[in-house]
């Protein structure tokens, strides 16, 4: 009897170990675990120069890898009214297109959704590029190329293509990662 139930019991864990195991093993977040944590960093380009705050972390039983930014550009010559700039946005995995995706919802009301283009064989360099701008004209795209200098600090460019015309810079920021 005592043997049955063993045999039963094998029988019934064997299969969900080998599920968590190969759902371990296929979980594609190793390479954006880089951003879990808080920011802080400095922005300069189009809307002047600002500080800001941001922080990323696994969401919706890890499913999602969410980002919280805020950055303040006061007034300044090259922005009189200055503003507060913030955004929010999720990291997702499309499993079919085996690519990260990422939507960005904008305080302006903007809503970016990109795709991974790749990133650098050591895990440093990431790119997304938009297939898609809501409350936007026709033709724009947006370009974010995130590159890691180290384990605790990164740059961010983030680049806008009018219809028909080439990326240039918007904005450009280094964040340094809060201990």
């Amino acid at each position: 009897m005592l043997m049955r139930l063993f045999a039963l019991l094998l029988t019934l864990l064997v299969p969900i170990t080998i599920h968590a195991q190969q759902s371990a093993a296929k979980s594609p977040w190793g390479a954006l675990k880089i951003f879990v944590g808080r920011w802080q960093g400095t922005s300069k380009g189009e809307p002047g120069n600002g500080q800001g705050k941001r922080q990323y972390a696994f969401v919706l039983g890890g499913k999602f890898l969410q980002l919280k930014n805020k950055t303040v550009y006061p007034p300044q010559a090259k922005n009189p009214k200055g503003e507060v700039h913030e955004d929010l946005g999720l990291f997702s995995h499309d499993d079919k297109r085996n690519r990260f995706v990422f939507r960005q919802f904008h305080v302006e009301g903007f809503v970016n959704e990109y795709v991974e283009q790749g990133n650098s064989a050591d895990g440093t360099k990431f790119i997304f590029v938009t297939e898609k701008i809501e409350n936007i004209p026709e033709g724009w795209r947006a370009r974010e190329t995130y590159q890691f200098l180290n384990q605790d600090e990164y740059t961010e460019v983030f680049e806008l293509a009018p219809p028909q015309k080439e990326f240039a810079v918007y904005a450009e920021s280094h964040w340094k990662r809060v201990k």
